[in-house]
């Protein structure tokens, strides 16, 4: 199949200057034969596409990167997922861990201290962390008097217990599909698909700022799932949305398997920028790992959104969310990355 898009898909014009207020992509149809072709776009093609994505992204946000403070609370986890290093049965290599409520205040007065309005939590899908996170929510809002955007990424939950958790100040929320194919997406978290968008559904009627995302190269994708996972996203009413490249990571069942496709992970995200020029796209950690400077790639094709760890230091080698060799984003690191890029770094939207 060739690469390049067909015309009745995107209309692609002469080359302009980036700056210019026209794109040099322009979508006629966001449908499943449009995305797939875009999706496997390289060379030319995949480099306009880059450009009109941060044009979309320059007019919606200006040249601002939002940055957020990441805390990983606990690496406690109830499913088996096939790809991730945490799941329930990899007892191999998981210390487990819990942080306790010093030590989460502390990360949060940290993340304050370097100018960040966004505290990120994150954990294993355990039902306790509602209470370990909820119970430290109010608190932290009083720390940053009130202007302060609280984003958790904790798994499926009921009801109840998303209420309570915006009760007690949550602001947004992250459950990510993984894939929108669901077959393949319950072979790969053995758990139910239909369950996981009804969270989505429910966090988005309860109020929340809902994210969820993709993994591009797990074993059985296809790119036209890939096309599905922007529909769905679109569907559902997301406000947030990413794409990681697969990391194969030991002592799971796929550790074998090959790296996620980082080319195709960039068009994703360019993908998603143009469908939802107001969508919030992280760059996140796993196109470093799979690639030096895949952050600043991330940035370059749409995205503008990064993460710094600030959980504790001897509890974040624990946190095995791509392996060991997971690469930890540093407050310096981010600096470097959108300085380079012509960008500036900036706070929450939702606050």
């Amino acid at each position: 199949m060739r690469n390049e898009p067909a015309a009745s898909c995107l209309t692609i014009l002469p080359a302009a200057d980036e700056g210019d207020a026209s794109s040099d992509v322009i979508p006629e149809a966001w449908n499943r034969a449009t995305l797939r072709t875009w999706l496997l776009a390289k060379g030319d093609p995949q480099q306009r596409l880059f450009a009109a994505a941060r044009e979309a992204r320059r007019t919606a946000f200006g040249d601002r990167v939002i940055v957020r403070g990441l805390v990983e609370v606990t690496n406690l986890c109830r499913v088996n997922c096939e790809f991730c290093p945490m799941r329930r049965d990899n007892t191999r290599e998981n210390k487990i861990f819990e942080l306790s409520e010093t030590q989460i205040l502390e990360s949060a007065a940290e993340i304050k201290r370097c100018g960040i309005n966004i505290v990120f939590f994150q954990a294993g899908e355990v039902k306790r962390t509602t209470q370990i996170v909820g119970s430290v929510l109010p608190k932290i809002r009083a720390m940053f008097d009130g202007r302060v955007e609280l984003l958790l990424c904790l798994g499926n939950k009921s009801e109840e217990e998303y209420r309570y958790l915006k009760n007690q100040g949550a602001t947004s929320y992250i459950l990510k599909h993984e894939t929108s194919d669901p077959q393949l997406n319950e072979k790969m978290r053995h758990s139910s698909f239909a369950n996981r968008i009804e969270s989505l559904k429910t966090l988005v009627r309860t109020g929340y700022k809902a994210g969820t995302g993709a993994i591009v190269g797990l074993p059985g994708q296809t790119i036209e799932s890939l096309a599905d996972d922007l529909l769905l996203a679109r569907d559902l009413g997301a406000h947030m949305v990413s794409a990681s490249p697969f990391i194969p990571a030991p002592d799971t069942p796929l550790a074998q398997h090959p790296p996620g496709d980082v080319s195709i992970t960039l068009n994703f995200i360019a993908l998603a920028r143009l469908m939802s020029p107001r969508w919030l796209i992280p760059s996140v950690s796993a196109l470093e790992t799979r690639r030096n400077g895949g952050q600043s790639a991330g940035l370059a094709a749409g995205a503008n959104v990064l993460t710094v760890n600030f959980t504790p230091l001897n509890e974040r080698e624990n946190y095995l969310i791509y392996g060991k060799d997971r690469y930890i984003v540093r407050n310096d690191h981010v600096n470097e990355i959108v300085a380079n890029s012509g960008l500036e770094r900036a706070a929450s939207v939702f606050v």
